[in-house]
């Protein structure tokens, strides 16, 4: 069995029959729209409202902020330290601030991080994360590899029903 081409196979399932689907004519109105007030989002300048820890209860999150999250911490900043990928941090990344940007962002980081997981070998699987990963320093990579599936998957369906709250609640039948 090839362990990798199934973890591969995974996610990018979701990606090209459920997540990049659902996002083709993503608007910018979408993108920044706030469903509740005070929602965190990623503002017109590039900034991001983030403080940790969070407060209790966490706010609502916008689909800018949620494909921020997505692709800067769930997959460039992975990608970057695990395969060559582009250098990535929250603090340094420059956030879209218009949906076709966060769209462009997030096929390359979907990319660099895939491409990086198809490079693997069965043995790397067990190989630790190291040091980047902080509190998975000893996790093997193929915890990662799952995690980071989990994460776009879950984030993914978040955004999906942002979009349909969006359309429902946002818009007039004629």
């Amino acid at each position: 069995m090839n362990l990798i081409a199934h973890l591969v196979e995974q996610l990018d399932w979701h990606w090209q029959h459920q997540l990049r689907p659902r996002l083709a004519g993503l608007t910018d109105d979408e993108y920044f729209w706030q469903p509740v007030p005070n929602c965190w989002t990623v503002h017109p300048d590039g900034d991001v409202d983030f403080v940790h820890p969070p407060p209790t209860p966490e706010p609502v999150t916008t689909i800018a902020w949620r494909m921020a999250h997505v692709i800067v911490g769930v997959l460039a900043v992975r990608a970057h330290s695990h395969f060559g990928g582009p250098p990535a941090s929250y603090e340094s990344w420059d956030h879209a601030t218009t949906a076709d940007d966060a769209l462009r962002q997030l096929e390359d980081a979907y990319a660099h991080w895939t491409a990086g997981v198809r490079a693997l070998t069965t043995a790397d699987l067990d190989t630790p994360v190291g040091p980047a990963e902080g509190p998975w320093a000893d996790r093997p990579m193929l915890d990662l590899i799952l995690h980071v599936n989990r994460e776009v998957i879950h984030h993914g369906a978040e955004i999906a029903l942002l979009r349909d709250l969006y359309a429902h609640t946002t818009t007039k039948e004629n």
